[in-house]
């Protein structure tokens, strides 16, 4: 690539977060001709493509068709051909972070939902009661990829009053330990300046469930009304899918957004390190039980169920940790074989214990 092709690129691509790094890592496929790129939208097997010349439209099926974590998704920068019928992209350049969630198939693939991402914006709106362990798991998938978690209080204005989003957001802070929690209104404005600020240095992926208000806010975050936006049933708060596929949009005030599907599922996908990040308080206080691998379940000397006790650790928060890490430890141990065999043996050793403690609590004689 010549000085001013290359100046040509850079200055086409930055607003979508091209960089020197990116320039690099693309070089050996701009020895073959090929053109660098960012994938903007992903449908049926073909992609948006934006780059120098403009969006290309191009086929995936290339780049490993099959496995659902390197297929081409949005948020991608890619190598794609100058020109064919039809168009194809070669490569896609290794992601710097990637969000990922298992699907709802029996064979527990994981999926990724968008790539290269900074920031991941999970929406929650304050129309409806707060399902915290919800946003839990939305955030143990948000630190596993590698971005930031930010939570967004969407609809802030149908809250009454003021005193009352001040209390939401205090359940929120809770429940999310290290992650910035922003009550937003898209109807009057309130907390918008706030998350543009946020949004505006490099990518940001927007989750939520349907009806959680992820299309106003994008809308109002690129000034424009580029997403479809209807209305959430009265019985539930619930919306329909108004954005059917994910959609990376430049903003005005800089920085990307990446707008997704209402995610009905939020299936873990070996988010261990996620989940311990969204329950540091918890792996804090386990470090000063009495037993390394204490259960916080009745072992003496446990420093979770003393702040239990003592109220300063909701009973909620452990439940919660319990069912991810469950969660968690059945998606990775049916891809994982020594896993797997090391979990049949714990349950056979507990299994004996529990034997062995049965048969001395009836005595020597009780089979007599």
């Amino acid at each position: 690539m010549t000085s001013s092709s290359a100046a040509s690129v850079s200055s086409a691509l930055a607003p979508y977060g091209w960089d020197d790094a990116w320039a690099d890592e693309f070089a050996p496929y701009d020895t073959e001709g090929l053109l660098p790129g960012r994938v903007i939208r992903v449908d049926r097997g073909q992609c948006d493509v934006v780059t120098a010349d403009g969006v290309l439209r191009a086929d995936t099926a290339f780049v490993t068709p099959h496995d659902p974590m390197r297929v081409v998704c949005t948020g991608d920068w890619v190598a794609v051909e100058p020109g064919g019928n039809p168009r194809y992209v070669r490569a896609y350049l290794p992601r710097r972070t990637a969000f990922v969630r298992s699907t709802s198939s029996k064979r527990s693939e994981g999926q990724i939902l968008a790539a290269n991402v900074d920031h991941a914006i999970v929406a929650v709106s304050l129309a409806v009661e707060l399902d915290l362990g919800r946003i839990e798991r939305f955030l143990a998938l948000a630190w596993e990829s590698g971005a930031q978690p930010v939570v967004v209080l969407t609809k802030a204005d149908l809250v009454p009053d003021a005193g009352t989003v001040a209390h939401l957001v205090q359940d929120v802070e809770t429940s999310a330990p290290g992650v910035p929690v922003v009550p937003v209104s898209a109807v009057d404005g309130d907390g918008l300046d706030v998350v543009a600020a946020i949004v505006g240095g490099g990518t940001s992926v927007l989750l939520g469930q349907s009806g959680a208000g992820k299309s106003t806010l994008a809308n109002a975050l690129v000034g424009a009304d580029v997403m479809d936006v209807q209305a959430t049933r009265d019985a539930d708060g619930k919306g329909r899918h108004t954005t059917t596929t994910r959609n990376l949009l430049a903003l005005p005030g800089g920085g990307v957004l990446i707008d997704t599907p209402g995610l009905r599922g939020v299936g873990l996908w070996d988010a261990e390190t996620g989940v311990g990040q969204v329950f540091s308080e918890i792996e804090e206080l386990a470090e000063r039980c009495r037993f390394h691998d204490c259960a916080h379940e009745s072992e003496p000397g446990c420093a979770v169920l003393a702040a239990i006790e003592a109220g300063d650790l909701p009973e909620r928060r452990l439940e919660s940790y319990r069912k991810l890490l469950r969660e968690n430890q059945r998606i990775v141990a049916k891809t994982d074989a020594r896993l797997r065999a090391e979990i049949r043996k714990d349950w056979k050793r507990k299994g004996a214990i529990g034997r062995a403690a049965m048969e001395a609590k009836r005595g020597p004689h009780w089979r007599s």
